[in-house]
Parts: structure tokens; C-alpha cells; sequence
């Protein structure tokens, strides 16, 4: 038997709690994980709140990511004993996810844990992070160089948290968008050269606005991301890797026609491995692991829908790992 956290959904109700299930077993090509942490993502939020359709199918353990070690192998690419990590590949929406003592995943949304870097770090990043590793990559496919500037909106967020710190490190001066004036403090130490109120972008604005972004890492959508478009220089780009804001984009065609700018999509859950390896890479490298510390807070399995709540009210500043107590 092992503890998981457990949605339910019927005609009698909603339901999360943490019950004790069956052990699990891999089939072909699948690997079994003893997961020591997980986290909460908004996708989380949702499904543990029940705020949106998240969960294709009931019952559902949810839990995008997971970190740990490997108990059981059916593919080649990992043993038991490696230590691993696992974000996407649709865990926790289609298949059981990682909020959970066990969990059987796919090898498409796994990499292995390097020397030094622990499964609580790895979950202090998670699908946040690597989302936010994939939006600095894309900039930097798309001719970002260092000194450049860049914007990130909802900069206390999971995403943008980490998109800054990696934007701070890689040279660049970074302006933070957020809501939460008190937290400039907090931005600063991540790397902000500049805090400004997301006020400032959230209302509909001009098609073409002044030319201020070589790049904006935007994890929000609607309004804001219509005028980050509209405020981005020449041949300037930005990702999109987020909708807390709102799914909508009203903006005009004007900034892609006349200043060349590129809206580049972000996509954490089938990245292609190569270029998964390639951002947790860049993590693994470029985040120090006591700044991650310091943007972290710790709930056990059992506190994990507080958690849940909290963050869907707006309550965390930059990200919560879930210890799955053994």
C-alpha cells in the first residue's frame, strides 16, 4: 500500500484527501517511482480545488511533477536506483500523478537528477521552472543577447521567480511585473534591475505602444500580454507560457507586421527531449540551490490542499514543494 492524495468526483460530490491505495506496477515502457516530493502548479491548484476541467478522468491522483528514485524499470533509459525527475507528459490530468508515495510515469517527461542537485531542488524548480527555462531558451534562440532588456510578468509567480533569477544571471536587465508591490524586495534579490505594478499593463492598451522589451517572458496573457506585444523593439520576441490573467489575447496583428516581433509558444508538457534536457540543463547549471531555497516553502502531503488553495488565491510567493512523507 502506499499514500496518495485522492480526488474523487461523482453526484455526490467533490472530494481531495490523502487515502492509502494498492501498490503500482509498470508496464512496458513505463517506470516506477518512489517519489520523495512533488510541488504545486497552477495546473495543481486547479485540480485540487476542483476549479477547473484539469482531471480528464475520476478517480485521479493528481501532481504534475515528481522527484525521486527508481524502484521499478521497464525502459531502457533508466534503472533502478537512478535518481529522477518527472514534469508533464500529462501526469496528474490523464494518468495518476506524483502527489503520492508511488508513481508510475512516462518516460517522456523524465531526466535524471545530476550529482548535488536534490530531489527537493528538482521540486523546488519543477514544471514552473522548466517552463520558465524553455522561455529563456526560446529568447535566446530568437537572438537575445546579454545586456538585453527584458520584462516578466507575474514575476512572483512560480514562472516568472525562476525566469527571472535565470534572465538576472545570463546578464540581461530585467524589469519585474507584478501586483504585490511589497515583494520588490524579494525581486530585487532574485535580479530586478526594475519592479513595476502590473496595473500598468493589465488594461487594454495601444496596438503600437514605445519600444521598450528586447524580450518579455510573459506568464499572465490577455491585456498584459496584448501590450508587452505592442511595447516589444524591433525583431524583439516574446514567450508566452501562461494565462493567470486570462486566456484571451486582444491585441491587433501590428507589432508582428511592422516591428517583426515573434510570439513564441511555450510548451512545458511534450517538450521533445532534447530540448528538455537542454532547459533542465540550463537550470541545473545556473540556479544557485540556496536561492531556491530561499523562494521556497515546504507543506507535507497532508497540507498539500491548503497549498492548493493558497495559491489559487493569489497567497504564494514563488514556489511549494510537497514532502511525500515515507
Amino acid at each position: 500500500m502506499f499514500k496518495a492524495l485522492y480526488l474523487q468526483k461523482d453526484e455526490s460530490g467533490f472530494s481531495a484527501e490523502v487515502r492509502e491505495l494498492p501498490a503500482l506496477e509498470p508496464g512496458d515502457g513505463e517506470v516506477l517511482v518512489g517519489v520523495e516530493y512533488s510541488t504545486l502548479n497552477f495546473k495543481d491548484g486547479l485540480a485540487i480545488t476542483n476549479r477547473s476541467p484539469v482531471v480528464r478522468s475520476f478517480p485521479m491522483v493528481p501532481g504534475i511533477d515528481g522527484a525521486g528514485t527508481v524502484l521499478a524499470s521497464r525502459h531502457p533509459d533508466f534503472k533502478v536506483g537512478d535518481r529522477v525527475l518527472s514534469t508533464g507528459a500529462n501526469v496528474g490530468e490523464v494518468r495518476w500523478g506524483c502527489l503520492a508515495q508511488q508513481a508510475v510515469l512516462p518516460p517522456e517527461g523524465m531526466v535524471k537528477l545530476p550529482e548535488g542537485f536534490s530531489a527537493r531542488h528538482a521540486m523546488a524548480v519543477g514544471t514552473a521552472g522548466f517552463t520558465a527555462a524553455l522561455a529563456v531558451l526560446a529568447l535566446e534562440r530568437h537572438g537575445l543577447k546579454p545586456g538585453s532588456e527584458v520584462l516578466v510578468t507575474g514575476a512572483t509567480g512560480g514562472v516568472g521567480s525562476i525566469a527571472l533569477a535565470l534572465l538576472a544571471r545570463a546578464g540581461h536587465r530585467v524589469t519585474a511585473l507584478t501586483g504585490k508591490p511589497a515583494e520588490a524586495d524579494y525581486l530585487r534579490e532574485l535580479g530586478a534591475t526594475e519592479v513595476q505594478d502590473r496595473a500598468t499593463l493589465a488594461a487594454p492598451g495601444k496596438p503600437l505602444q514605445k519600444e521598450l522589451w528586447d524580450g518579455v517572458v510573459d506568464a499572465l496573457g490577455s491585456h498584459t500580454l496584448a501590450n508587452a506585444l505592442a511595447q516589444t523593439k524591433r525583431h524583439g520576441t516574446v514567450a508566452a507560457c501562461g494565462l493567470a490573467q486570462g486566456g484571451d489575447l486582444p491585441g491587433t496583428v501590428m507589432p508582428f507586421i511592422l516591428r517583426g516581433v515573434t510570439l513564441a509558444g511555450i510548451d512545458s508538457v511534450w517538450a521533445p527531449r532534447p530540448l528538455r534536457e537542454a532547459a533542465w540543463q540550463r537550470v541545473f547549471e545556473s540556479l544557485d540551490t540556496t536561492l531556491l531555497d530561499r523562494i521556497t516553502e515546504e507543506l507535507p502531503l497532508s497540507q498539500a490542499p491548503d497549498g492548493a488553495r493558497a495559491l489559487m488565491e493569489g497567497k504564494v510567493r514563488g514556489r511549494i514543494v510537497v514532502r511525500i512523507e515515507g
